[in-house]
């Protein structure tokens, strides 16, 4: 079944961020390996709502990111991101940048086509 928007976050829930009525209908991914996981069964999503920060994997090693997720969305899912529409709650500063650059300029990038 393919939700409308997704919330990729380790720790937090959308309610957490969003107002009630916005923070209904998100389905929750906690990974990396959860987000890339269900775009590739069930499609992209209207909305992509990014931390960036996921914590550690199972082997307490640093787990990968938000930016990762955003790169793999960019460089090796294939799909036509010109109509996603995202954001970003990422604490952190330099990181929510990133990813904002990175989908905003391939979105951008995908239109001129």
């Amino acid at each position: 079944m393919k939700v409308k928007r997704i919330f990729l976050d380790d720790i937090r829930f959308p309610e957490m961020i969003y107002s009630p009525e916005e923070a209904d209908g998100f389905l929750v991914v906690r990974t990396y390996d959860e987000f890339v996981n269900y775009i590739q069964k069930n499609g992209l999503p209207d909305f992509i709502s990014f931390d960036n920060d996921l914590g550690l994997d199972k082997n307490e090693n640093l787990a990968p990111d938000g930016y990762a997720a955003a790169k793999w969305l960019v460089y090796e899912s294939g799909l036509d991101l010109r109509d996603l529409e995202f954001g970003v709650h990422s604490a952190n500063p330099v990181a929510a940048d990133q990813i904002r650059g990175l989908l905003n300029n391939y979105i951008k990038f995908q239109k001129k086509d």
